[in-house]
């Protein structure tokens, strides 16, 4: 699956149709989405690093812009959702997602942190927000080029993609 960061945020608006549109172009099989975050599912042969670069590189065209995209295969989202360190409710801890593992140092980095707390995971690091996301101040350098879903999407995505595999 491809995770994409930084669209459907203000004026950078991707239609889940383009981007479904966009990875059968590039041969992927059965590109499905869910939720316009960014999140598509799809089955191909292809290592990481080619699907990333070819993803990337139709959506800055498409886009007139950068796009990060973030690889995970099936069982590395199941593992990603079953390693999250915080027993709390899905929507107030997130995954961020990093295409390298996170600096042994990344949370003495964290910038304006209240009550916030941050794990380390294999290539992604765990927030979880007490008080939700939105009000966080939370500012995380390691996480600059990430993107980040809530444990619930993360859940779901896992299970999706399971199904497709």
């Amino acid at each position: 699956m491809a995770l994409l960061r930084g669209v459907n945020l203000g004026k950078r608006q991707l239609k889940m149709e383009d981007l479904r549109r966009i990875a059968g172009d590039l041969g992927l099989e059965n590109p499905s989405t869910y939720i316009a975050s960014g999140n598509l599912l799809f089955a191909s042969e292809k290592s990481e690093t080619a699907l990333k670069s070819a993803l990337e590189a139709s959506l800055a065209a498409h886009m007139g812009a950068p796009v990060g995209v973030m690889i995970r295969t099936a069982a590395e989202m199941a593992a990603v959702a079953a390693a999250c360190p915080f027993d709390v409710p899905g929507n107030r801890a997130v995954a961020i997602f990093l295409d390298a593992p996170p600096p042994a140092d990344a949370a003495e980095h964290a910038k304006n942190q209240a009550n916030e707390e941050i794990a380390l995971g294999g290539r992604e690091l765990y927030v979880h927000y007490p008080d939700g996301q939105g009000p966080s101040k939370l500012g995380l350098p390691a996480a600059a080029k990430g993107t980040a879903r809530n444990m619930n999407t993360v859940a779901k995505l896992a299970e999706l993609a399971m199904g497709k595999a």
